[in-house]
């Protein structure tokens, strides 16, 4: 970190660091973590602490004589950038917990928060699975490496170090079940001029998503976190009656363990809900208003597969006064099927349920998709 007295000293010490590297490489990554860590100062910056210093060549070299393998050389040059996460462990800090960089999800009592994983962690995690494996006496996969995981409930991804391509684990990762989660015809791992594996193409892709508000920090309990379920269109739908506003999406959840037994995929949806000026019916005002029952129909591709009503949502009858947050709850689905949709509508009163001041009406849910994404988080 020190001042260097010459351009030349300068770029012999560039030379001897990143040397080895495509430059046009060097550049894209070093701009990918500077970006990164720009939109995590400004808007995350508890998570700041947890990201660690760049590796050296010589500790990669250590991790790929630990895995037995090569790692590909965008992922080498992350680490070079940025040697991931602070490792910790279920019995330390719990404050690090919701800190992920990818970050997650909450539906229930069903928390996943996904952290980049460092090299220690990355060797550690991997020889812990392939003895897993080993010891069902399953094949181990080609040269898969431990990237990403998820410090409440498991989640996993995995580098495949030969190919490039990146894949998240299912509810059957203990099988070897995992599901690819970037766009294979992307990926170019040897490509001379700018090789590019899922991981790095993984990590921008998120990033895009953080810059232009697709997914946003949300309060957990006294922290905070990178909430995974979409806040802009097409991935998520808003409409707005007699001045309530009701915005949804969803995210897909292979790692769930009921996922097998509810439907072939699981989907979790966030529904959030509001009255950002006033509520009104008939020309009347009302100062505010309360959720009384709701109407779902679900349709796995263009075939409704559920229509279903019931009372309240999670258990709760949530009052909307005008100018307040929204209110925001996450439940989740079952579909057989890799697409379909939700809409539906919520029957509200005006005033309160114990004391209406007017009669039920409903409020519209515009459809929003439930698809297994390019991009898998």
């Amino acid at each position: 970190d020190r001042p260097l007295p010459s351009f030349k000293d300068a770029y012999k010490v560039w030379s001897e660091s990143f040397g080895m590297y495509p430059l046009p490489l060097v550049k894209r990554v070093k701009l990918f973590w500077s970006s990164l860590k720009g939109w995590i100062s400004e808007n995350f910056p508890e998570a700041l602490r947890t990201l660690s210093k760049g590796a050296s060549e010589a500790q990669i070299r250590s991790a790929e004589d630990d895995l037995g393998f090569k790692l590909p050389m965008p992922t080498k040059l992350l680490y070079r950038f940025c040697n991931g996460q602070l490792p910790f462990s279920k019995n330390e800090d719990i404050r690090m917990a919701p800190l992920g960089i990818i970050g997650g999800y909450v539906f229930y009592n069903y928390n996943v928060n996904v952290h980049l994983s460092s090299l220690e962690q990355m060797v550690e995690e991997t020889k812990e699975f392939n003895l897993h494996l080993e010891e069902q006496g399953l094949p181990i996969g080609p040269n898969l490496a431990l990237v990403a995981s998820s410090w409440y409930h498991p989640k996993t991804f995995l580098l495949n170090c030969s190919s490039g391509d990146l894949y998240v684990g299912t509810a059957n990762l203990s099988a070897g079940e995992m599901m690819p989660c970037v766009p294979e015809s992307l990926i170019k791992p040897t490509n001379s001029d700018m090789p590019q594996d899922g991981l790095l193409l993984w990590l921008e892709e998120h990033l895009r998503r953080l810059q232009n508000g697709m997914i946003k920090i949300r309060p957990l309990s006294t922290s905070r976190y990178i909430c995974l379920y979409p806040e802009a269109s097409p991935l998520c739908s808003s409409a707005v009656t007699n001045g309530v506003k009701v915005r949804a999406s969803a995210v897909f959840v292979p790692e769930h363990p009921r996922r097998g037994h509810l439907g072939t995929h699981l989907y979790s949806y966030s529904i959030r809900l509001s009255v950002p000026e006033a509520c009104m019916l008939g020309g009347v005002y009302f100062s505010s208003c309360q959720l009384h029952s709701r109407h779902w129909i679900i349709r796995c591709k263009d075939t409704v597969v559920s229509d279903m009503h019931g009372e309240g949502v999670i258990g709760e009858h949530p009052l909307l006064l005008p100018g307040q947050d929204e209110f925001v709850y996450e439940s989740c689905t079952p579909l057989n099927g890799s697409s379909g949709s939700v809409e539906g509508s919520f029957t509200f009163v005006p005033g309160r349920l114990t004391q209406p001041e007017g009669k039920p009406f409903d409020v519209t849910v515009a459809p929003f998709p439930l698809e297994v994404p390019d991009y898998i988080f």
